[in-house]
């Protein structure tokens, strides 16, 4: 495998680069202190011109056709500054990815447009609810048929862009007498749909300016034509779409770390103890070296899991290893620089501990790393078997 980087993916990780540096880093803290939903959706419709919104849609569709390797390398540049903004990048890609996959020319022409030129603000994954999170197969949200129309019941929690997504990718049991994971279906829904009611934003520890919501769905009726892909062939879709978002967490879990350790390194050459600049410290040394390699580890396991997909090929474990290594490997990353800045770590005049803050839930959402190992385990087993 080549390991460079092409002229394309280099050019898409600059201009990501740039914009995190001159557009988000700035407003950044801000962000996190007041949620400044204007200067936050400013960025995205920034982003959505620069073509971030669909780096991996193809080009009749408004997309930037750039791959996933370009994706995972924007997402990490865009989380150094900013981890709210990288997690709804991470996300409308990942929409409109599945939309592309499965929709149809119809459905296709009329959503991927609209998100990846920023007219929808974002997209929204609505699958998670309070008894089918780590097991989104046990979903209780129901769609019955009713003549040309699907008629919708249930809550979806934790949804990335609730306020403010333009549709949501929604899934549902609509064959109530099949096994668990066989009956349940994927549908479009719109921002606005009667019927659909977005609850408030959870008060969340960090990403503070990304909106976490609860969808609640009341006899809410939808045409027929928003079925995605085939009747009762959603949770299949669910499980290919979750292994790509994983390519896109890890990104943004690496670029967060590694953000966190270049803060620290900095310090260190600059902050004196005993007489002698902290850098001198031999410990603090192999703090540094220990943390940047396994940061550079968790860049390789995800530029695997991204050409994976890239060529087409079966990525799932793959993607499962590096979201859980990047993850973890980044919280680590992140407690550590900020126990390199000792009390300075702990106050906010500081971006350390935003950034512990930050990175905490990505070992969490898009299937935790305990799912991650049960995915893992049960491929390496299956090859026994």
């Amino acid at each position: 495998m080549d390991l460079s980087l092409s002229e394309e993916q280099i050019m898409i990780q600059d201009m990501a680069r740039k914009f995190a540096r001159e557009e988000l880093a700035p407003v950044a803290e801000q962000l996190d202190h007041s949620g400044n939903e204007e200067a936050f959706l400013g960025n995205l419709k920034k982003l959505a011109e620069l073509g971030c919104m669909g780096l991996n849609i193809q080009s009749q569709y408004g997309g930037g056709a750039a791959g996933v390797i370009a994706f995972s390398l924007a997402i990490t540049e865009l989380a150094k500054a900013c981890a709210s903004t990288a997690v709804t990048t991470s996300v409308t890609n990942m929409v409109a990815e599945v939309i592309q996959a499965i929709g149809n020319e119809e459905q296709k022409q009329h959503y991927l447009p609209k998100l990846c030129s920023g007219e929808y603000a974002a997209g929204g994954f609505g699958l998670t609810e309070s008894s089918a999170g780590s097991d989104p197969s046990r979903m209780k949200t129901r769609a019955v048929r009713d003549g040309d129309d699907w008629i919708l019941n249930g809550n979806k929690i934790y949804i990335t862009s609730g306020t403010y997504a333009g549709v949501f990718v929604v899934w549902a049991v609509t064959d109530n007498d099949a096994k668990p994971g066989k009956g349940i279906s994927c549908f479009l829904v719109e921002g606005g749909t009667p019927g659909l009611t977005i609850g408030k934003p959870e008060d969340k520890m960090g990403q503070k300016a990304s909106h976490t919501n609860t969808l609640f769905f009341e006899d809410c009726r939808i045409p027929a034509s928003a079925l995605l892909g085939k009747e009762n062939d959603g949770f299949r879709v669910a499980v290919g779409e979750l292994a790509g978002g994983r390519i896109g967490i890890g990104s943004l879990a690496l670029g967060v770390g590694l953000a966190a350790m270049d803060y620290a390194k900095q310090y260190l050459t600059e902050r004196e103890q005993f007489g002698q600049k902290l850098a001198n410290f031999q410990a603090l040394q192999f703090m540094l070296a220990d943390r940047y390699t396994e940061l550079e580890a968790a860049r390789l396991l995800l530029m695997q899991a991204a050409y994976e997909k890239e060529q087409g090929n079966y990525f799932g474990t793959a993607a499962s290893m590096a979201k859980l290594f990047a993850t973890e490997k980044a919280n680590d990353a992140c407690y550590t620089a900020l126990q390199m800045l000792g009390g300075n770590g702990y106050i906010k005049e500081y971006p350390l501990e935003r950034y512990a803050r930050d990175v905490r839930i990505t070992s969490i959402y898009e299937g935790t790393s305990e799912i991650q190992r049960v995915i893992i385990s049960r491929d390496l087993l299956r090859t026994v078997s």
